[in-house]
């Protein structure tokens, strides 16, 4: 959004629900107001979840809560089965994942500081 303008709508898969200490269902990601943070890049891998993503950008911890594309494997191809929850349902570790291409338009288009909101 640009004030009450619509820049760009995509789908999104955010973080998966389990219960909490109070036995409520909360998500993996974290809700409220952010800001977009420095640190982006075109890949990552995590060896312990044995999964990555491209077109990555910073929301929150610097480097822990991202946007992202759908999973890769390990050997850089995209995960199909993990694609396909995309937009349908919750599917993360807490990150927000998004399609390649929108991945990419969020890394090359926004900038540090910018603010995001987190809703359930």
């Amino acid at each position: 959004m640009d004030g009450d303008k619509v820049v760009y709508t995509m789908y999104s898969s955010a973080g998966q629900y389990s219960k909490n200490s109070n036995g409520k269902m909360v998500s993996d990601t974290p809700t409220g107001t952010f800001y977009v943070q420095q640190e982006r890049g075109n890949s990552f891998y995590n060896s312990e979840l044995n999964e990555g993503a491209n077109y990555w950008v910073s929301w929150l911890n610097h480097g822990e809560y991202l946007f992202h594309s759908v999973p890769t494997n390990s050997d850089g191809s995209y995960n199909e089965t993990e694609a396909k929850k995309l937009g349908v349902q919750p599917a993360s570790h807490g990150c927000v994942r998004l399609s390649v291409a929108d991945a990419r338009w969020m890394m090359e288009n926004l900038t540090v500081g910018t603010k995001i909101v987190v809703q359930d």
